[in-house]
């Protein structure tokens, strides 16, 4: 069989992918989005199956010739016909939050009032009618890159006064209305194949933006987790995470958005506004790390029912 292959560049993410990989015999490949080339001129491709799981945040880990040369790459894909999980249209929607909130605008999902702006001299008007405290978000961040939260609007005027505003490493951003959570947690559901895999809570008292699964260090009891996809040097991150269990409405416009966004393994994460008790959509999340330490918390290893799943795509 022709090898798979797993186009990552964070070393410590996909150990346990490829540990199952490696316990069924399938011959895969660690390729680097950081250091790659194709040739647009051949037919055909010596692999059997790409699962791309390029990271939004690369750029912070000196990957930032990754993130616009994927799309390239996954469009010479497409066009060759291989089996590509998260491919071009699920790659294009992960790199870019303003598209995600034309999709569940689209889709009549609540999400947080937002406005998408390209200069700090929009910031005056864009601020219109939002409610502070407020956050701007870079377009293409993940783990919490580039997320700043303003209380008042002398703070974000004096920010962009001194010029203080990041926008991202494709100068867009994203100024939204900051929500305050109900029960201090948030909710992200995992879909394989676009359906329902699991949900998780996660308790934050909401100074972190980072809320990878994967980092999640305890569950709410209390009890450590051991985190395997992560280095043993990881900082705590002080969150916690339970298991739980979705309402049908969540379940069914989850899977919605993942049909729309084309993505075939992804997180999406919501929570109720403590204001009005609405139900806000606010991350849609291509690459998406499974929770740590899973059998202690949701009774089963997502790992190898992912690895079942990408021997079904290798088919066709």
């Amino acid at each position: 069989m022709k090898p798979w292959a797993i186009y990552h560049e964070h070393q410590h993410w996909f150990r346990p992918l490829f540990a199952e990989l490696d316990r069924r015999g399938i011959p895969t490949l660690a390729l680097d989005p950081r250091a790659h080339w194709y040739d647009p001129s051949e037919s055909q491709s010596p692999l059997g199956l790409v699962f791309n799981r390029m990271s939004p945040s690369a750029y912070l880990r000196g990957g930032l010739q990754g993130t616009f040369y994927t799309l390239q790459w996954l469009d010479h894909l497409k066009r060759l016909k291989v089996p590509v999980v998260n491919g071009l249209e699920a790659f294009t929607i992960e790199t870019s939050k303003a598209r995600q909130l034309t999709l569940l605008q689209s889709l009549s999902l609540g999400y947080p009032r937002s406005r998408v702006l390209n200069h700090p001299s929009q910031i005056e008007q864009a601020m219109e009618g939002l409610r502070f405290p407020v956050v701007l978000k870079a377009n293409i961040g993940g783990s919490g890159a580039g997320i700043v939260r303003y209380d008042t609007k002398e703070a974000l005027y004096q920010a962009a006064r001194d010029q203080g505003l990041d926008f991202g490493i494709d100068h867009t951003a994203l100024l939204q209305e900051y929500i305050p959570a109900r029960g201090g947690h948030i909710t992200r559901v995992e879909l394989l194949g676009g359906k329902f895999l699991y949900a998780i809570e996660v308790t934050t008292t909401g100074d972190s933006f980072n809320l990878c699964p994967a980092d999640i260090c305890q569950r709410s009891d209390g009890v450590e987790l051991v985190r395997s996809a992560c280095p043993v040097d990881a900082p705590k991150t002080g969150l916690k995470v339970q298991s739980c269990q979705p309402s049908d409405q969540v379940i069914h416009a989850c899977e919605a958005i993942m049909a729309k966004a084309q993505i075939d393994v992804g997180g999406i994460e919501l929570m109720i506004d403590d204001r009005d008790g609405s139900i806000v959509y606010y991350d849609i999340n291509a690459l998406s790390n499974f929770v740590a330490d899973p059998i202690h918390v949701i009774g089963f290893d997502p790992f190898s029912r992912l690895a079942d799943y990408l021997v079904e795509r290798s088919k066709g």
